[in-house]
């Protein structure tokens, strides 16, 4: 304590000595002229921006104008990294600053809004700036999107600084090289492509870097806009890059020499590029045996077609072929449609519609009403439209079912997607039938073989870039044999 009041009065003494010292010369007309035509220019370019503050502080080398955002900037780093020094340690304002060209009036503004301040010198017509920007941020917290019970619970923020450290802390090499771009042409957003340089390859990051050079989107709010404008088929409901808020994933990724987008007030990052069957792994399936890895994707992976097709085929089954079901099945099924008044391909869009109604409600409501409304409305409503004669009670189970199977990918994207295929399958076994079915299938696989990612084929490793791919498709080999670089991110010197 004695020492903090000693440094206090010796800082305070010193500044009272050079607030002595300070002579101040009176300026000439043209001189005030020109100051005053140059705060003027700056004060119109960020006039009706009511945050923006312009205080003039006296200093060794004359008056210097201070011009930063209060909203984001906090008042203590203002204080100590800008008029503490100002007023004793006038120095190291020049050696912590970046110079500003003195016509530039737009990058001036840029600057400020930005989170930077904007030194103006009355005397010499200096321009620097100091990064200060200390807006309040997010803390790591454990993640709730893709939660696992094994391993790290970490999670990114929407800071860009605080995302990639996170990634640092878990990979501490040389070879870990990050890039930051502007993107944006009214937000000037920034993003960051991180990569393992000697592992990735390089035509990959040439495409990725040429794609962003080319968007002229005006504002980009989180990173899944940027991966819908730069995806390969933008008309296709499949993800074609890897969304994830887990920095484990990332690192994992990164090993394996993707590449990875993180932008600034997002998330989540990008990682590109992917496989169709990587939308079915989860970094949890590393933390686990093998066999249990193995078991789940599986699950996950059968478990999106199966979403796709029970209601399908419970609309075929009884619109054209009921001879496809055991007689004793067909009996129930015909006792539990007995009341019902609507075709089967009606009946079933009337419920997947009421799930989709109740789905969206739950997701935009509050967290406990939403998960209330959920429970209780799909058990209400379904209870009674089935004893009003509405659907039949097997087709509620199936129903039930589905929705269930559509969560089991960890990315909520394909979840989404299965949705709308869904219903493609739907309508088409309600016209056809099973020749319908099979319709929308074959169609289903062409187009997911036609689907690149990054330029590299989506449907890897079914159709394998190299056979050690296999070893970690939907069945996951141990973990000592998963040795090699998968083929969609290898390297072509490799």
């Amino acid at each position: 304590m004695k020492i903090g009041k000693l440094v206090r009065a010796t800082l305070s003494g010193t500044s009272q000595k050079k607030a002595t010292k300070i002579e101040h010369e009176e300026p000439t007309n043209e001189l005030k002229n020109q100051v005053t035509e140059r705060l003027e220019n700056i004060k119109k370019q960020t006039s009706e921006i009511d945050d923006i503050i312009f205080k003039k502080i006296a200093t060794d080398e004359g008056v210097v104008t201070v011009i930063y955002s209060n909203s984001l900037v906090e008042k203590m780093t203002i204080q100590t990294m800008v008029f503490i020094p100002l007023t004793n340690y006038i120095n190291q304002i020049h050696q912590v600053s970046d110079s500003i060209e003195d016509t530039d009036i737009e990058e001036i503004t840029k600057k400020v809004i930005s989170g930077q301040t904007v030194l103006f010198f009355h005397k010499t017509f200096q321009l620097l700036s100091i990064d200060t920007y200390s807006a309040p941020t997010r803390s790591i917290t454990n993640t709730e999107v893709e939660s696992t019970v094994i391993g790290p619970q970490d999670a990114f923020t929407e800071s860009l600084e605080t995302n990639i450290s996170l990634v640092k802390r878990r990979i501490k090499s040389p070879k870990l090289k990050n890039e930051t771009f502007t993107i944006g042409t009214e937000t000037d957003t920034k993003i960051s492509l991180v990569y393992m340089d000697g592992i990735v390859n390089k035509d990959n990051l040439e495409v990725l870097k040429e794609r962003i050079d080319k968007l002229e989107h005006p504002a980009y709010t989180d990173v899944t806009i940027l991966k819908q404008l730069i995806e390969d088929n933008p008309l296709s409901p499949f993800p074609q890059y890897y969304l994830t808020v887990r920095p484990d994933t990332v690192s994992g990724y990164l090993h394996d020499g993707r590449i990875v987008v993180f932008m600034e007030n997002s998330s989540a990052v990008m990682i590109c590029p992917v496989t169709f069957l990587e939308m079915f792994m989860s970094v949890e399936d590393y933390y686990n045996r093998w066999t249990t890895a193995s078991l789940l994707r599986m699950l996950r992976f059968f478990g999106f077609f199966l979403t796709i097709t029970i209601t399908p085929l419970y609309v075929s089954a009884l619109t054209f072929h009921p001879e496809i079901l055991p007689y004793e099945l067909l009996l129930n099924l015909q006792e539990s449609r007995a009341k019902v008044p609507f075709p089967p391909l009606f009946e079933v869009l009337f419920i997947e519609l009421i799930i989709e109604v109740l789905r969206e409600a739950g997701s935009r409501m509050p967290a406990k009403v939403g998960q209330t409304i959920g429970i209780v409305g799909g058990i209400v409503i379904g209870t009674a439209a089935v004893e009003a004669g509405l659907i039949s009670n097997i087709l509620v189970v199936l129903v039930a079912t589905s929705a269930l199977l559509s969560f089991l990918p960890p990315i909520f994207l394909v979840s989404n997607t299965s949705r709308f295929v869904r219903y493609i399958f739907i309508i088409s076994a309600g016209l056809f039938g099973l020749f319908g079915q099979m319709i929308a299938f074959t169609w289903l696989m062409v187009h997911l073989l036609r689907i690149d990612s990054l330029g590299k084929p989506y449907m890897s490793p079914v159709i394998p870039r190299k056979a050690t791919d296999l070893l970690n498709g939907i069945i996951r080999f141990p973990t000592k044999y998963l040795t090699k670089k998968s083929g969609i991110s290898k390297s072509p010197k490799k």
